[in-house]
């Protein structure tokens, strides 16, 4: 079986740090994602996707990108289901395995004065920090009630 992602699009507000029971870090961010196709009137739609990353990535995504960040997310589909009130909702999430950072942060500090090229202490990390080990598994037990989606 394969159950694989790979999706480019910008972020739609900052992400979201948070700590499970146990003190491992999980970071939710929602990506926005053109369709590769217009619509009617010409337009492409745009779909919002939840994207959950956990452990160093989760650090590095929270302390690293922003609104508007344009990254490369790959990853595998989970869907999570919850139950309130005798209903059932259905919460599709992108578990990310890796994320690609695919532009600069906007920043006064990333450009010298003249508007010239960045500085080098805003130069942004290597790759390798934004990957979760091989040999670490990125699902975790935790209480969904901790976190909601927006649907």
């Amino acid at each position: 079986m394969l159950n694989k992602i790979i999706l480019i699009g910008r972020l739609v507000r900052d992400p979201e740090l948070r700590y499970t029971g146990s003190g491992t870090p999980v970071c939710n961010f929602t990506l926005a994602v053109e369709r590769n196709y217009t619509n009617r009137d010409g337009e492409r739609d745009v779909d919002f996707i939840n994207i959950v990353t956990w452990r160093k990535l989760a650090e590095t995504c929270a302390e690293h990108l922003g609104k508007g960040r344009m990254v490369a997310v790959d990853g595998r589909l989970q869907i999570r289901k919850s139950e309130k009130e005798n209903r059932t909702y259905i919460n599709p999430e992108v578990v990310a395995e890796e994320v690609r950072f695919l532009d600069w942060p906007k920043s006064s500090q990333g450009r010298a004065a003249n508007g010239n090229a960045p500085r080098k202490e805003s130069a942004r990390p290597t790759t390798d920090q934004f990957n979760n080990s091989p040999d670490t598994d990125n699902t975790e037990d935790f209480d969904d009630e901790d976190f909601e989606g927006p649907f």
